[in-house]
Parts: structure tokens; C-alpha cells; sequence
């Protein structure tokens, strides 16, 4: 399917979704989000995501000088873009199988932000920085922000991004545990794909009851952790690549997962 505001493309396992609007740093009317839920929708034997931007930025955020929010009563077309859009395209990636890799280079900010830290790994350049700038604007963080960042860097620091609104350079998301790794500038796309394409050659399903067991161990106690994780494993040793991954430790060679 053709898209307006981005590019979908399938490089063997990997579908790579890239936002395409670099004329304004890809920043993100509530269609665009609609067309990335749609892309992800079907993965039609995709074993991983990859998502990036066009030309120098990932995202800028969302499209507000596009006029997008243009309305009678602005508050509530903000509200219904947000709940209608942006977070039903946080919540499809939240529940995706497959692992999802995001490659940023320049801005990641307000639900580019959101959007960036929401993959699996994500995979910075030295010139990319992320950026929660709702304060400077008089409003407040969305898509996932205020859920999202005090898991990953804590609240003190999830404090700081939000009400001091300033850009956290790449080499800083890294040291604050936030980002996967940070990488030369032109070395981001060729590091982000062959990531993707490791992780698409990996277990999938396997891959899917980790990040289902990591998302519920975020809302439960210890004890329901365990439990959940005695259920994922059962269902991992009855796949095909746990019956594949045995074979191979005996016979002390690589194993050929087949997602299955």
C-alpha cells in the first residue's frame, strides 16, 4: 500500500518504516501516525520493525504549525487526536510479536520522543538528542511519556526532561540507560538494519513472550513475574525454534530459527 507521509518497505525479515517528511524534520500529523498503525497491522511474515526518519531528524514531534489541531476548540481536538491516533499507534507497537528497532538521528521530541524510546532498542547517532519541550509551550508530555520515562531513567531524571525542558544528547540517553547504543552519524543505518536483521533471525515467538513478560513485570508484584514467566516458558518449549535451539547446543552449531 502506497502511504502520503511515510515509506514501507520490506527488506527480507525486516520491515523498515521511515517517516517521511524531511522538509519538516518529519514532524507528525495525527495521518501519519494512522498510516505507520496501519503498516504494522499486517506483518505478513516480518520477524522485525525498523523505524527512522527521513533526512535529518526522526521526528520533531507532533505537526501543531501544520495545523493540525486547527479547531473550533483546540483542547479537544488535541485530546481526540491523541486518544484517537497517536496512542492507538503507541498501543499497536506496545502489542507488536516482533521485536522493534528505532533508529534516531537528530531530533526525537515530544511523541517522536514517545515514539523513539517505545522500540525495543533504540539506536542513536552522536547527532541525535531527545527532547520532551511540552513546558516551553505551557502543556504536557504525551504519548506514553509520563508512563515511559520514569521506568527508564527514574523519576528524578523523568522529572528533569519534563519540567526543564532541554535536549539530552544521544551520548547522555545512553549513560542514563535510556538508549541502546549511540553510533557514528553515518554509521546509524547500516548498525540499526543489521540489529534488525539479527533480531530477525532470532526466535520470534520466543521474542514475543519476552516483551509480553516484560511489560506485565512493569504492573506486578514478584510473585505474578514468576508465575508469568513459568506460562512464557511453557509456551516456548513447545515451538519449533526451542526444539531447533536444543538440537543445535547438543550438536554445537548455530541454530536456524524459523520464527515458527
Amino acid at each position: 500500500m502506497a502511504y502520503e507521509m511515510i515509506l514501507s518497505e520490506r527488506r527480507g525479515s525486516v520491515l523498515v518504516l521511515t517517516l517521511n517528511r524531511p522538509e519538516r524534520l518529519n514532524a507528525a500529523p495525527p495521518k501519519l501516525f494512522d498510516e505507520l498503525r496501519d503498516a504494522i497491522g499486517a506483518l505478513d511474515g516480518a520477524r522485525a520493525v525498523l523505524v527512522t526518519g527521513a533526512g535529518r531528524a526522526f521526528c520533531s514531534g507532533a505537526d501543531v504549525a501544520g495545523g493540525s489541531f486547527a479547531a473550533s476548540d483546540p483542547a479537544q481536538a488535541t485530546y481526540d487526536a491523541l486518544t484517537q491516533n497517536y496512542n492507538a499507534t503507541m498501543a499497536a507497537f506496545a502489542d507488536l510479536p516482533v521485536p522493534v528497532i528505532s533508529a534516531v538521528r537528530g531530533p526525537a521530541a515530544g511523541i517522536g520522543c514517545s515514539l523513539a524510546l517505545a522500540a525495543d532498542f533504540c539506536v542513536a547517532s552522536e547527532t541525535g538528542y531527545f527532547l520532551q519541550a511540552f513546558v516551553n509551550i505551557g502543556l504536557v508530555p504525551d504519548g506514553g511519556a509520563s508512563w515511559m520515562l520514569p521506568r527508564l531513567i527514574g523519576k528524578a531524571r523523568a522529572t528533569e526532561m519534563m519540567m526543564l525542558g532541554e535536549k539530552v544528547p544521544a551520548a547522555k540517553a545512553l549513560d542514563w540507560g535510556m538508549i541502546h547504543k549511540v553510533v557514528a552519524d553515518e554509521a546509524l543505518d547500516a548498525e540499526a538494519f543489521a540489529l534488525a536483521e539479527r533480531l530477525a533471525s532470532g526466535p520470534t515467538v520466543a521474542f514475543g513472550l519476552m516483551k509480553r513478560g516484560l511489560a506485565h513485570s512493569l504492573e506486578s508484584d514478584y510473585a505474578a513475574g514468576m508465575l508469568r514467566e513459568a506460562e512464557h516458558q511453557r509456551d516456548a518449549r513447545r515451538t519449533a525454534d526451542s526444539i531447533e535451539g536444543g538440537r543445535s547446543f547438543l550438536e554445537k552449531r548455530k541454530p536456524a530459527f524459523t520464527g515458527a
